[in-house]
């Protein structure tokens, strides 16, 4: 009797460590639950960051927008040039009776065209604007001369060629165009001395002169005395002298500007 209930009391024994037990393991069963939760969590892949802007993205727009407000600052120089010459230069053909306008346009408090300015002003800012990208593009920057002070003597000549074709008496027109390309020859090798400039200078003077043609021959002004169909022979040696002219504004004013960035 002794052993059995000594066994007895043994077994319940165990069963209750057995119930007691349980408990125990249902928290290390949890524990080991979270801890793989955690771990599966932290294996997992984070969630991709956003790329911060990169200085070179920052560096290229702040050159764009620098070169383009140079580009619009020079735009508006040459076309207060442009503007002011031409005023100044058709006042003097007008006064040597060289252009014949309409009565009702000499009226005016310029003695000129409204149109004149604005159009003369709008070439010289292209003209001016292509010089320095011709010598960019070629590879070829233009440095002869490249001062203020070369530039204003330019400016003196070519206002001394214009005031020369409204003032010189010849014999005839032939002569005083033949005089007019030797000065404005001259003007060119003086203060230009590029192929670019050169190339340039006869294609402008080219295209203005079928300009002129066409508005003198749809009866918008008129040149007395013409011996090359409706105009003068000496004008393309103007327009010649004129873009070189422009040209060297153009270019000085394009120094020290930043080159436009390119995108590799």
């Amino acid at each position: 009797m002794p052993r059995l209930e000594n066994g007895g009391w043994s077994c319940s024994c165990a069963a209750r460590g057995r119930h007691r037990a349980q408990p125990g393991d249902t928290a290390a069963g949890l524990a080991a639950k979270v801890g793989g939760m955690l771990s599966s969590s932290g294996s997992s892949p984070s969630l991709t960051p956003v790329p911060a802007r990169s200085p070179s993205t920052s560096t290229s727009t702040s050159s764009t927008l620098n070169w383009s407000q140079h580009l619009v600052q020079r735009s508006v120089v040459l076309f207060v040039v442009g503007a002011f010459m031409a005023l100044v230069l058709n006042l003097l053909q007008i006064q040597r009776n060289v252009t014949l306008f309409p009565d009702e346009v000499i009226s005016t408090l310029f003695s000129s065209a409204w149109w004149v300015p604005p159009c003369c002003g709008t070439a010289a800012a292209v003209v001016g604007l292509l010089y320095p990208c011709i010598d960019s593009h070629l590879g070829e920057p233009h440095k002869f001369k490249r001062e203020w002070a070369s530039v204003m003597r330019c400016i003196a000549v070519f206002v001394g060629i214009n005031h020369a074709s409204a003032k010189l008496d010849f014999a005839n027109n032939i002569q005083l165009s033949l005089t007019l390309a030797a000065l404005s020859l001259g003007l060119w090798w003086t203060f230009d001395r590029s192929r670019s400039g050169l190339g340039l200078g006869i294609t402008i003077a080219f295209v203005a002169t079928l300009i002129t043609q066409f508005l003198v021959y749809n009866g918008v002004y008129q040149y007395t005395s013409p011996d090359f169909l409706y105009i003068r022979s000496w004008l393309p040696c103007i327009f010649f002298s004129g873009g070189v002219t422009v040209g060297n504004i153009g270019r000085q004013l394009a120094m020290g500007i930043p080159e436009k960035p390119h995108n590799d």
